[in-house]
Order: C-alpha cells, then sequence, then structure tokens
C-alpha cells in the first residue's frame, strides 16, 4: 500500500501564498528530495498551472542556481496527476488529468505498489485530509506574517487530530512539521 504524503509551505499565520515565501537553497533541496522519493504528484487545476508556467522554462533554460534546477528537473520528471473539470489538455508531458473522483483515484493508487504519492495543492490537500486519505502531512512555516490571502484550512469541516512526529529547521528561520494523522 504506498503511502500518501501531503506537502504545503504556509506563512506564521496560516495562509498559502508562495510569493511571500522566503525558500533557501535548503527548502529547495528538501522538496527536491521529496519529489525524487515521490512515485506521483496530485494537483488541482490552480497550482497544476501555476507549476506549469514556470518550472519547465528552467529545465529547458537552466537559471544557473543548482537548487533550483535540480528542482525543475525533478518536478519535471515525477508523474503528475491534474483534478480538474475545466482543463482538458495539459502541456506537461509528464501530467495526465484525473480519470475519477479524488477518492477513487487517490485509493486506486494507493492500492499499488510504489514510491508515495504526493499532494502539493491547498484544495486537495483539505479534500483529501477531511476523506481520511493522508498518511503524512509535511507543513512548512515560514517565519513571515502577511495578514490576508487564502488560508490553509479555510474549508476544513471536521475535526481532524493530528500527531507531530519530528520537526526540521531550516537556515531561512521555516521550520517543517511532519505530522501524522490519529487514525480513530
Amino acid at each position: 500500500m504506498r503511502k500518501v504524503i501531503a506537502a504545503i509551505n504556509m506563512t506564521l499565520d496560516g495562509y498559502c501564498d508562495h510569493t511571500s515565501m522566503t525558500a533557501d537553497d535548503e527548502v529547495h533541496d528538501h522538496y527536491t528530495n521529496l519529489l525524487d522519493s515521490g512515485g506521483t504528484m496530485l494537483y488541482g487545476r490552480i497550482t497544476y498551472k501555476l507549476m506549469e508556467d514556470y518550472w519547465p522554462t528552467l529545465v529547458k533554460k537552466p537559471s544557473g542556481e543548482k537548487s533550483m534546477d535540480d528542482f525543475a528537473f525533478a518536478i519535471d520528471r515525477i508523474p503528475k496527476i491534474v483534478f480538474s473539470n475545466t482543463l482538458k489538455n495539459l502541456q506537461w508531458e509528464t501530467a495526465r488529468i484525473a480519470k475519477l473522483g479524488i477518492k477513487e483515484e487517490v485509493l486506486e493508487l494507493k492500492k499499488q505498489e510504489g514510491k508515495p504519492i504526493l499532494i502539493g495543492s491547498r484544495s486537495l490537500i483539505i479534500a483529501c485530509m477531511q476523506l481520511g486519505l493522508v498518511d503524512e502531512l509535511q507543513l512548512n512555516i515560514g517565519p513571515t506574517i502577511v495578514g490576508s490571502g487564502l488560508p490553509l484550512f479555510k474549508n476544513i469541516t471536521n475535526r481532524i487530530d493530528l500527531k507531530l512526529v519530528r520537526t526540521k529547521t531550516f537556515g531561512c528561520g521555516s521550520v517543517l512539521h511532519y505530522y501524522e494523522p490519529k487514525r480513530k
């Protein structure tokens, strides 16, 4: 049974906005290693489009910043499944549109042998957490307060208890919290 790992960055006050976060080489290296350890990446339409519009350009024309370029190659090669009702065609060769609903698709992936399933979209993290499909939540909290934006857990409707397994502190001041859901 494959493990489902949800991973996301957020500000200290709980907002998801990658433009408000400071990611140093160490953070990029962490996410590169996570991508390399994963077998599939799940995205919602909005996050997928952000990624598709940026990272393939660094594969074609590397920036010269090793951590950024390594991340670009890692995200380029991992197979991606995109959940969208509006997208019909995807530009990334390693991406496909989900054939089933979130619950059915994730349960089918979990049954397969292979590397972990990664979730990198806020909306999918929320949906999969509420469905009890997430085995590990990696929450990287940056040392920034923005005061507004898209709150990570805005649409959680049921209580979810988590167990802190470990933490990792990065040089830029962000702290990665590794959580596992407490199963009933």
